[in-house]
């Protein structure tokens, strides 16, 4: 059992709490059994597991877990037992849950989780410029994952979408949604009118005159959501070819990034689900099923409300 605070897969898991030993190595951390089951359901195999087995051993829930983490070194993770200060020293949470994981980070790139998931038409893209609040972040991350976002184009500024605290917020988010980083607004532009084409770009503004529930959003859509502190960039507002905002009373002047977003990507799933009743129903399959169990059965832990 580790019981160093210093040992060598400790230092490794910290080293995750910063973007430069996420960068060197080609990983980053999850904690929690939510997490764990979630990366295990998308068939994602932890690299390293590190775990308290007399926190887990506990309460049914733990033991459950430690069915997980047999599975995921049977399947291949390297697995080590350790102390209480040895969890509270890998984990960058205050409140350890008995359980952090290394995850490679190729195993969550766009084209890898794309591949995995099923090939329904989805029309809407998500554009977050400079969302640099990682509670945001993954906050929006998990809402565009329930409204069936197509993928996530990160815009220069926004945080690092594998910083453990935008993985926390995201529950699970990151192993089925498409988030496509290092994006330059070229870059964000060519994925926009590529194949299949984006009809319309639509850009979140609280001066906007028209309200986000009076357009059609089940057309290939664009929808960027900008830093509520500074506004959209400029590269965003030359972009959009529309601008749209969520009428509000009592002298509110805006609402937080990752609740405006929300609102308008469940509009935008209204809208489908509307135009699609008329359709024969589709099959659920395993996959959709897992996401559904997986990702949505636990509460956010770590998110904020401002950015």
């Amino acid at each position: 059992m580790i019981s160093s605070t210093s040992n060598r897969h400790i230092a490794e898991l910290h080293a995750l709490h910063a973007a430069k030993g996420r960068a060197e190595a080609g990983a980053f951390l999850i904690e929690g059994p939510h997490l764990l089951e979630v990366a295990l359901a998308a068939r994602v195999v932890p690299l390293l597991i590190v775990y308290d087995p007399d926190a887990l051993q506990r309460p049914a829930a733990g033991r459950q877990t430690l069915g997980l983490i047999e599975d995921a070194q049977a399947r291949g993770a390297e697995v080590y037992p350790a102390t209480a200060a040895a969890i509270e020293r890998a984990s960058d949470t205050r409140t350890p849950q008995g359980v952090v994981a290394m995850v490679a980070s190729e195993d969550v790139s766009a084209d890898r989780v794309r591949a995995r998931r099923r090939g329904r038409f989805r029309p809407l893209l998500l554009v977050l410029d400079a969302i640099s609040d990682p509670g945001n972040m993954g906050t929006v991350l998990r809402s565009a994952l329930a409204a069936d976002v197509d993928e996530v184009l990160l815009a220069p500024g926004s945080a690092d979408p594998l910083s453990p605290k935008v993985v926390r917020a995201g529950a699970g988010a990151h192993f089925y949604l498409p988030i496509r980083t290092g994006l330059d607004w070229a870059r964000i532009g060519e994925r926009i009118y590529g194949a299949p084409p984006a009809q319309q770009v639509l850009l979140a503004e609280a001066g906007a005159e028209r309200a986000y529930d009076d357009v059609d959003m089940t057309a290939r859509t664009a929808l960027i959501i900008g830093n509520e502190a500074h506004g959209p960039s400029k590269e965003a507002s030359r972009l959009a070819t529309g601008r749209v905002m969520i009428p509000m009373w009592n002298k509110i002047e805006s609402l937080n990034a990752a609740v405006a977003a929300s609102v308008i990507l469940f509009e935008a799933a209204r809208q489908r689900r509307h135009k699609e009743a008329g359709q024969p129903k589709r099959q659920t399959t395993e996959s959709d099923e897992a996401t559904t169990e997986r990702v949505g059965g636990e509460g956010t832990q770590g998110a904020e409300v401002s950015d």
